[in-house]
Order: C-alpha cells, then sequence, then structure tokens
C-alpha cells in the first residue's frame, strides 16, 4: 500500500501572537507527506528553486518517503507569507511569490502511477485531473481545493470533482462553491457530482464528514495554546487519508477512525511553528492522543 501526494512545497514566512519564522519549511506536499507517512508509505510529486536547502526534507528521507517525483527547477522557490491575529481561523496572506511553481506540471516517475491512494492537494484543478488520469488503478482518491479556482477556473473543478472519491474543502469554500449557507446542504450538492464523501474542514472547531451514510462530526483537540495553524489541513488529510490506506477494507468504522486521527495529527502540527512537531511525532503519541479523543467524546447510551 502506498500513497501518491502531489503538492506544494514551499518556503513560509508566518506570524502569529506567538511569535514569527522566516522562510522556514512549508508546502501542502511536505504537510502531508510528514503526515501520511507515519502510517504507510508516500511517493511525493512537487517543484523546488535551486535555492531551495534539500536537506531540509531529510526527515522525510529517513522516514521512506520517495522523493524522485521532487522536481528541482532553474530559479526561485515558491514562497508564501502570511500573519494570524487571535482568531486563527483567519488567515491573512500578506505575499505570494509562485516563482518556479507557476510553471510546475506533474511528472510522475516509473512505478508512481502504481499507488492504492492518491492525494491531489491544492493545485490548478486540470493538473489535478491530469494527474487523476495517469493513476487510474488508486483504489482511493481525494482532493482539495480553495477559493481561488472555484472563483476562477469553476468548469476545470467541478470536473475534477467528479473523478475523485473524497473531496476536501473548509466551510467558506464550500458555501461559496454550492451557493448556499446550509454545510448539508452544499454537501449534497458536491456529492451530486460524483465523491462519495465531503469532508469540511472547520479549523479549531474540527471537521466534519458528509457521505451516504449520513454525516459524523469530529472536535478539535483542545489545546491551551495553537503557535501556527499553517499547514493544519494537509496534516489532517495526510494523517486521515494515511491510516485508510493501510486499512485492508474501507468502512463507515474506518472513516470514523480516519477523521479522529487526521484530528490528532493536525492538533499536534498546529502546536509549533512550520513542522517542527511532526519531525518528531510517532505512531506512539498518536495512539495516546487518540485514546484522549475517545475519552473525551464518548457519550454512553441512555
Amino acid at each position: 500500500m502506498s500513497i501518491l501526494v502531489v503538492g506544494s512545497v514551499a518556503l513560509d514566512t508566518v506570524e502569529t501572537p506567538f511569535g514569527k519564522e522566516t522562510e522556514v519549511l512549508g508546502g501542502s506536499a511536505v504537510y502531508f507527506a510528514a503526515a501520511a507517512s507515519l502510517f504507510t508509505d508516500v511517493k511525493l510529486v512537487a517543484v523546488v528553486g535551486t535555492d531551495f536547502p534539500l536537506g531540509e526534507l531529510d526527515f522525510l528521507r529517513d522516514r521512506g518517503v520517495d522523493l524522485r517525483g521532487l522536481q528541482v527547477a532553474e530559479g526561485r522557490t515558491f514562497r508564501w507569507s502570511g500573519r494570524y491575529d487571535y482568531d486563527l481561523n483567519v488567515t491573512h496572506t500578506l505575499d505570494t511569490q509562485l516563482n518556479v511553481f507557476a510553471d510546475f506540471h506533474p511528472v510522475l516517475p516509473e512505478g508512481y502511477a502504481d499507488v492504492s491512494t492518491l492525494f491531489l492537494a491544492n493545485i490548478d484543478p486540470t493538473l489535478q485531473y491530469e494527474v487523476r488520469s495517469q493513476v487510474p488503478g488508486a483504489r482511493l482518491t481525494m482532493m482539495d481545493t480553495m477559493n481561488f479556482w472555484i472563483q476562477g477556473q469553476r468548469d476545470e473543478l467541478t470536473r475534477m470533482i467528479g473523478a475523485v472519491d473524497i473531496v476536501t474543502m473548509n466551510e467558506s469554500e464550500l458555501r461559496m462553491f454550492a451557493g448556499t449557507s446550509s454545510l448539508i446542504a452544499g454537501a449534497r450538492k458536491v456529492r451530486e457530482l460524483g465523491p462519495q464523501a465531503v469532508v469540511i474542514k472547520q479549523g479549531e472547531y474540527g471537521a466534519v464528514m458528509f457521505d451516504r451514510h449520513g454525516y459524523f462530526t469530529a472536535p478539535a483537540y483542545p489545546l491551551e495554546e495553537v503557535r501556527d495553524p499553517t499547514g493544519a489541513g494537509d496534516s489532517f488529510a495526510g494523517g486521515f487519508l494515511g491510516y485508510l490506506d493501510q486499512c485492508g477494507e474501507i468502512t463507515p468504522k474506518t472513516l470514523r477512525q480516519a477523521i479522529i486521527l487526521g484530528s490528532v495529527v493536525a492538533s499536534f502540527t498546529v502546536g509549533e511553528f512550520s513542522l517542527r512537531a511532526l519531525r518528531d511525532l510517532t505512531p506512539a503519541k498518536i495512539r495516546e492522543r487518540y485514546q484522549e479523543f475517545r475519552d473525551f467524546t464518548l457519550v454512553e447510551a441512555i
């Protein structure tokens, strides 16, 4: 079993009420791979510039992440700068420099198309569809998106949504795409396009999943201090899909367990800047916090 992730590798500058970090490791593919590699084998496709410090990815290599799909192009690496105030659900983007990511065209090395699970991170839906077409044998496929694509490439995004099993968006993106204030109605509209499930990210409030069995909601882990929410959604996806990839069968039970495990992994991510928490995270720490989730969400029958 293995997962292919296609997304970004970036250098982030992030400021929150708890500090500021300049040009630290980031990017959707990195956060996802760091999380998913705690559960299963991961293959990564992305691009960096010649200025990127490749040693920053050694911890992924040490976990067995296949980085043959990481392209190094002449130029500067994708950079993102953002600020969070005390409402950490709101991201204030200060600067985006696509650099080599602007001309990124995913290339799958030999063997990359033979994965069991595919995650298409937040990139151009035209590129997402191109990659999806090259991995026809994946038993489970999932995609992420954002308001930029919803507004600018709606037709391409709609086609892409119909080509995957699971779609993940945050609340505002779902409402924008579906044209409704109701998450239930919005999720139904997305599912009517073809996906089996819709996973809605709710930041500090957790996540909710809508599928043919109804819906399932999980809270976020109660942290006393959140230092940096960057990458929380992608690390959630990594924990979620990483667990499902190692499962022999995908059932309502394993899907719900995966939602909790995604929330667990994301709770570690937001406790530190960049990927510091994910670098040192272990399966034992995940199991311990998963049990805590069970304890504080269990409701006995009456």
